[in-house]
């Protein structure tokens, strides 16, 4: 298919890179060192208005679409896997879940303050005992009055500790188990709720992660997404979404590793010539190509198949696979062609090792992508 950008695009493209080359690349390697979340550029992005692409121009979006979305992402992705996140906090997570189902006053009064970033935003779906298998979680949900009462735990919580609010999946009936799920939008600064963070991890120093503990939190009857009953659905449809801007910044991530690559292959001089020069550092440049393109393709595709008003779950689920294997295989292959410098913090290469990883777990593993790939090519579920 022709995936040839239209010139709106590549200004977009443009703007973006130029934006991560000159404020997002200088900090970068400090940010990671430091563990420093980087507030500033993600209000900067929203005054540029990169977060908008898929969000209508009456909500503060653009309305430039999913493969203008998939585009910013990658662009971002390829210079810092920490920032790349906040589409999916901004965007993807809450402001499309509350486009697709919220209320006029809930449009009205949360994706414009998500997309300038006024409101830092984040949904909840993991718990100490639910990850993978969602429909495991125990937080609830119970109507009393005009508000609806509040108990249990999210871990794994992307920007926990720093989030104003977010969408959060629970049961408001658990006797129905997947038909008696609901998702609410929650305030974080309410009473009752609890903000801790998370031990170090290995990679995305930069990204806040942490755990949110609600004790006999009220929230209005009016914030519900949908209706109660219809958080599963929700939930799938909002998977489609982050796991799309997920793929993105994936390929952007893999992109990176092989500009730092090909980079250090011509520099680096052993044996009188260039490491270009040698057949196996040859290899895997050529394995890093080839399996970026694949990535980037199914990424766009998917993206350009979302604009032309086609959703499903097969293209989402194949673009995140492949992208974050792609991610994971072009770090280790660039590790490789860099040695012992690539193994050194003076390099952006031994980050890119850290923060790819993460890619084949986020927003459903690489197992459960494979799982249903698979289903859906036997027939078992629907695309």
């Amino acid at each position: 298919m022709d995936m040839e950008f239209t010139e709106e695009q590549k200004m977009l493209q443009k703007q973006v890179r130029d934006f991560a080359k000159n404020e997002v690349a200088p900090k970068v390697a400090i940010d990671d060192k430091e563990h420093r979340f980087q507030r500033d550029l993600v209000t900067k992005m929203g005054e540029l208005g990169l977060f908008g692409c898929p969000i209508p121009e009456e909500y503060g979006g653009n309305g430039m679409g999913f493969l203008a979305h998939a585009i910013v992402c990658e662009e971002i992705g390829r210079v810092s896997g920490s920032l790349r996140v906040a589409f999916n906090m901004q965007t993807m997570g809450p402001a499309k879940a509350i486009l697709d189902h919220g209320s006029e006053e809930l449009k009205r009064k949360y994706i414009p303050k998500l997309m300038k970033a006024e409101f830092l935003g984040c949904f909840g779906i993991t718990e100490p005992e639910a990850g993978s298998d969602a429909a495991s979680m125990s937080t609830t949900a119970v109507l009393d009055g005009d508000h609806w009462v509040v108990n249990g735990s999210k871990t794994w919580i992307t920007w926990a500790t720093v989030a104003d609010m977010g969408i959060f999946f629970l049961y408001t009936d658990r006797s129905q188990k997947y038909k008696g799920m609901s998702c609410l939008i929650i305030d974080l600064n309410s009473p009752g709720v609890t903000k801790l963070s998370l031990a170090d991890k290995m990679g995305l120093h930069a990204c806040p992660t942490g755990q949110l503990f609600f004790e006999n939190v009220r929230v209005p009857k009016g914030n519900i997404l949908g209706k109660p009953g219809e958080g599963w659905g929700i939930l799938m449809q909002d998977l489609n979404n982050t796991r799309l801007t997920t793929a993105a910044g994936a390929v952007g991530a893999s992109q990176a590793a092989l500009d730092e690559a090909i980079n250090y292959a011509k520099q680096r001089k052993q044996f009188g010539q260039e490491i270009g020069q040698f057949q196996m550092v040859q290899d895997s440049i050529a394995r890093m190509v080839v399996e970026t393109e694949a990535a980037r393709w199914l990424t766009y595709r998917a993206a350009a198949r979302r604009d032309q008003g086609i959703t499903n779950t097969l293209d989402a689920s194949m673009a995140k696979f492949k992208a974050a294997e792609v991610a994971s295989l072009t770090a280790d292959l660039g590790l490789l062609v860099l040695g012992a410098y690539g193994y050194s913090t003076d390099y952006p290469m031994e980050r890119l090792v850290r923060d790819n990883k993460l890619y084949q777990i986020i927003e459903g593993s690489a197992n459960i992508q494979k799982t249903i790939i698979s289903t859906i090519a036997l027939g078992y579920r629907k695309a």
